[in-house]
């Protein structure tokens, strides 16, 4: 900071100083508002929905798990191994099911591919 030679350019130094701390202190204030907005337990929740909302790989992971029950479900009453009274034939429509479910989620791609192959041979 240079010298300072008369009075009058140190009352304007000192307005300056005045005019810049107002500032920064506005400055401050708007920026707590906008944080205290954010963190706001409406707006958290708000904000993380529209995050999850514009993944893609989430609408794909969720249709990939429906399919996979629905196929399970399917599979399990095609072979109507669970219509028996008897617990081992419901045992295993049970590891039927889980097993086709768990192959329609970790292999949708494969199961794809095989239906794609499947549908293109019925279409010749």
């Amino acid at each position: 900071m240079k010298k300072l030679a008369t009075g009058s350019e140190l009352n304007e130094a000192i307005q300056l100083l005045e005019t810049e701390r107002i500032i920064h202190l506005e400055m401050m204030n708007n920026d707590f508002s906008m944080a205290y907005e954010q963190f706001k337990p409406g707006n958290l929740i708000k904000n993380t929905i529209k995050k999850i909302g514009s993944s893609p790989s989430l609408y794909e992971n969720i249709f990939n798990v429906g399919l996979a029950l629905i196929a399970g479900f399917l599979s399990n009453k095609a072979l109507s191994i669970t219509n028996s009274n008897s617990k081992p034939g419901k045992f295993l429509g049970l590891i039927l099911q889980l097993g086709v479910a768990n192959l329609v989620v970790h292999g949708p791609k494969v199961l794809k591919s095989v239906l794609e192959s499947v549908s293109s041979k019925r279409k010749r």
